[in-house]
């Protein structure tokens, strides 16, 4: 079919006065196609008025697309299985035409943003090898819109505290803040809605309020109105993590945040410039920081267990064993654990970022040898015992070893000490050490054998017969 510049041109020379076949030797068309545009007498190309073959099933067609998904191979399937003469292309293009089971590409537009107008952060999962094994990860990322100055770190897992933590990062090492940050309508920040009727949660609202900037969040499925973040993410995964391993996450960020610097400083046809070049433009247009950036830490309340750890993520951190049975103030900070008893600081960790069933001891925590709640604890009668009679301290000692240290024990001993004469006890004692004798019935008896003749010596006759006892 000609197009409308020819036939324009034929109607044209129609009227200078040419005939047909003149005209069909310049344009270098048949004369039979001159002919037919001239008797049609419009230069606008004529519609086609034949019926379309899908057009009988066409409610057929549409009540087949949500069963069928969409598709339009399994719906001319059921079409022809039905008995409907059509072919696969008659119904695409039937399908394309009255825009049945797919809505029309729109034209992708270009959003231009001024110095200190908007910063975007989002976050992608990635993989790497970290420690000598491959491990997943979530990458955040925050550009400032107008220079593209960009700074990623990589954490285990984010959430909201990561996320304050992650920002907080991220401004610092932009020195200053943009007026909005676009997100993605991530949960960590959105409490209700999504696009412009998000409503983000409170506590990042203040956040945002201690930095100068407000979230706001893109329409769903409008991935291009945070394209100056979302771009990134495909530049770091095949340039920062290609061929690399790390030995921690700790060395992971040290490392991407020394790539940020070599990246932002690269320069960028499409910039005409570095992104750093462009930052002393937009700089002066950024929130400056505030005097005063606290510390981003998360609150815990848990209980020292019976062992003198807290359990935070599956990590056990140690306690000072006087506090045992006691509710802590847990604050997790980016690079520690504080303890708190009320409002005194009682031990300080570094923080396991990671959910591995750590325990993580620190010696001045636990009790030394004898001491504290291992302490030995000295009972009334082996206080009494050692007073009274010095020299039995090494049996008791002895008897602690033999399990025969108990308060009958202790209390037989005391009673002995007290009713025998020291001499004879003590000689006693230093015989059962000697044979490492515990049996205290054995001990009496020893005891008495040596005092028998002094306190139980019967009067004798005078004929030097002893009396007898009737």
């Amino acid at each position: 079919m000609l197009d409308e510049s020819t036939r324009s041109a034929i109607f044209r020379l129609q009227a200078e006065g040419h005939g047909t076949r003149a005209i069909a030797n310049v344009l270098g068309i048949a004369r039979g196609s001159v002919k037919t545009v001239i008797r049609a007498g419009q230069v606008a190309i004529p519609s086609l008025t034949r019926a379309e073959k899908a057009e009988p099933h066409r409610q057929q067609i549409l009540d087949l697309l949500k069963p069928c998904k969409n598709n339009l191979v399994r719906v001319h399937e059921e079409l022809v299985s039905d008995g409907a003469a059509l072919s696969y292309t008659a119904l695409t293009a039937f399908c394309r035409r009255h825009g049945i089971g797919h809505t029309p590409i729109l034209p992708a537009g270009q959003y231009d943003h001024r110095p200190g107008e908007e910063m975007q952060h989002d976050t992608s999962p990635h993989k790497a090898m970290i420690g000598g094994r491959m491990r997943s990860f979530h990458t955040a990322s925050l550009v400032l819109c107008f220079c593209r100055m960009g700074f990623a770190q990589c954490y285990p897992r984010f959430s909201r505290f990561v996320c304050k933590m992650f920002l907080t990062d991220g401004i610092e090492y932009f020195e200053g803040a943009c007026a909005c940050c676009m997100i993605d309508n991530t949960h960590v920040v959105v409490l209700s809605g999504s696009g412009a009727t998000m409503v983000p949660v409170p506590e990042m609202v203040s956040f945002g309020e201690r930095f100068g900037f407000a979230f706001r969040a893109h329409e769903i499925g409008d991935a291009d109105r945070s394209g100056k973040v979302e771009r990134p993410f495909h530049y770091i995964e095949h340039n920062f993590f290609a061929g690399r391993e790390f030995e921690s996450f700790a060395d992971l960020n040290a490392q991407l945040r020394a790539w940020c610097d070599r990246s932002n400083a690269t320069y960028r046809r499409h910039l005409h410039g570095s992104p750093r070049d462009l930052f002393v433009t937009e700089r002066a247009a950024m929130k400056p920081l505030p005097i005063h950036v606290p510390e981003v830490y998360n609150l815990h309340s848990r209980f020292v267990d019976t062992e003198g750890f807290i359990n935070l993520h599956r990590n056990r951190y140690t306690v000072p064993y006087q506090l045992i049975g006691r509710r802590l103030e847990v604050r997790e900070s980016k690079h520690t654990v504080d303890l708190f008893d009320g409002p005194r600081l009682v031990a300080t960790h570094n923080r396991v970022l990671e959910s591995e069933g750590a325990r993580i001891v620190n010696p001045a925590h636990r009790p030394k040898r004898h001491e504290g709640v291992l302490k030995r604890v000295v009972s009334e009668q082996e206080r009494k015992i050692r007073e009274r009679l010095p020299a039995a301290g090494a049996y008791i000692e002895l008897m602690k070893t033999r399990s025969r240290g108990s308060v009958r024990d202790l209390r037989w001993l005391l009673r002995m000490i007290d009713e025998y004469p020291r001499d004879a006890m003590s000689a006693a004692l230093d015989e059962a050490l000697a044979f490492g004798m515990t049996d205290l019935e054995r001990l009496e008896r020893m005891v008495l054998r040596r005092v028998a003749n002094d306190y139980f010596v019967l009067p004798r006759r005078p004929d030097g017969e002893e009396e007898d006892d009737e």
